[in-house]
């Protein structure tokens, strides 16, 4: 007999005597009194029962030993069916089980017996609860992904409603910009012009610089409101919650200024890295020294920067759903980032490379039509969009090819917004066991169902 607790029989108690369960003792004490005499009282000399036996026996006749024949007047028990007892009946195996079995139905991994919480039999613990979109527990790659898209497929009304909302007003404010400002041909052919003056130059690259900074605002307001609902979706479709474009934007307002800042300061972080890794060329060109070190210094400075900007921006990648989830400010948001990233940083930008990958492949799936049918439709047709390109394609070209964008826009946002979301999600699951929080938040108690429970999303 082992004392290893996980061994025990399930309910078994150690006897009154301390002996082990199932230790073979006396079938019934020496001083029983019979059925005709009654019991003897303790005297001095007399030894008592002791802790062993209590003093009120069971009532004569309705108990008898486990073994030995039965008492006069006592009819004989039935024997018992065959296949079942502790010997080896007809149809029985070993110990009364079933044929070359060794116990009983029902018992240890036996369907309904104790091994049937752990999947029958003691084949490993039960698979993790799964109330949303993701199961409870570190994801592969293909859950990632496969939880974005679920998460597009359950809540399609709230992320396509949402998605589609921000890829119109972004893509109206794009068309405007492209075909009131950058669609000049005054600038286009300043610059085209090998004749131009240095003013008429200077003029159309600041025109073209101007408009090309207001193009990245636009894109990067639309890309943080998108970044900032679909963030709050996709918690609340992890714990299997569902929730509409108003919660969504009550949830996430108070954090989009926050948000923008976060961005805005990542954003300096790498221009000011690119431009310290192109100083020392720009430097060497400037003072007039040799103009092929020059050149050569400064591709290589560019290289290094482009290096160092990648790395940063990996590190401080899960940052956007560390400020909206856990309600954090910038620093500390960007803290929590790196320490989440800490270890795993080649996997965070595999699984991010792979989601944008794909997301590209979906968007040129979507927009290319549009553009070929936008060439062929606007002025001199393809041929002529081919040649002078869409600068001078006019307002068909930009209207056709900017419905193409919002389609592939509409697609492609929550697949990215929710890769990062769930990558992030899985990095604190990993290292904080947040799946025990996330398991409390869903209401899912023990093997049961997940129910909702009422609370704030964990770590908000």
């Amino acid at each position: 007999m082992t004392d290893t607790p996980g061994w025990a029989s399930p309910g078994s108690a150690p006897s009154p005597d301390g002996r082990e369960p199932g230790a073979s003792g006396p079938a019934e004490p020496a001083d029983r009194p019979g059925p005709a005499e009654p019991a003897a009282q303790p005297g001095p000399d007399t030894q008592a029962p002791g802790a062993k036996w209590s003093n009120e026996q069971p009532p004569p006749g309705q108990w008898s030993a486990p073994t030995g024949a039965p008492s006069p007047g006592q009819a004989p028990p039935p024997p018992p069916p065959p296949g079942t007892g502790w010997g080896g009946g007809p149809g029985g195996g070993r110990y009364g089980g079933p044929p070359g079995g060794y116990g009983p139905p029902g018992g240890y991994g036996a369907p309904g017996g104790y091994g049937a919480a752990w999947g029958g039999g003691w084949g490993g613990p039960p698979p993790a609860a799964k109330p949303g979109v993701i199961p409870l527990r570190p994801l592969g790659v293909g859950e990632i992904l496969d939880g974005a898209v679920s998460t597009m497929r359950t809540h399609w009304r709230t992320v396509l409603g949402i998605s589609l909302t921000v890829a119109v007003v972004t893509q109206l404010g794009l068309i405007l910009l492209q075909g009131l400002l950058l669609n000049d041909s005054a600038t286009a052919d300043a610059l085209s012009d090998p004749s131009a003056s240095g003013s008429e130059i200077l003029r159309a690259l600041g025109t073209l610089m101007a408009g090309t900074f207001v193009v990245a605002v636009i894109s990067v307001i639309g890309s943080i409101v998108a970044t900032a609902l679909l963030t709050t979706v996709t918690s609340r479709a992890v714990l299997g919650r569902p929730v509409t474009t108003g919660e969504a934007w009550r949830d996430a307002r108070s954090q989009v200024p926050k948000l923008f800042g976060l961005l805005i300061l990542l954003g300096l972080i790498s221009a000011g890295v690119m431009f310290g890794g192109a100083l020392p060329g720009i430097i060497v060109l400037a003072l007039g020294g040799n103009e092929g070190a020059g050149i050569a210094l400064l591709v290589l400075g560019m290289l290094a920067a482009l290096v160092v900007a990648i790395w940063l921006t990996v590190r401080f990648s899960l940052a956007s759903p560390a400020l909206m989830l856990e309600r954090q400010g910038i620093v500390k948001s960007m803290s929590r980032s790196a320490k989440l990233v800490r270890g795993s940083w080649w996997r965070v930008l595999g699984i991010q490379m792979l989601a944008g990958l794909i997301a590209n492949i979906v968007s040129s799936l979507v927009v290319i039509p549009f553009a070929l049918i936008a060439g062929a439709t606007a002025g001199g047709g393809m041929a002529t969009f081919f040649t002078t390109g869409a600068q001078n394609a006019g307002w068909t070209f930009l209207i056709i090819s900017g419905i193409g964008s919002v389609i592939g826009a509409m697609i492609t946002l929550p697949i990215t917004a929710g890769v990062t979301v769930l990558l992030y999600i899985d990095q604190r699951i990993r290292r904080e066991a947040l799946d025990i929080e996330l398991a409390r938040a869903a209401g899912v108690r023990g093997d049961g169902p997940a129910t909702p429970a009422p609370g704030p999303v964990p770590g908000s």
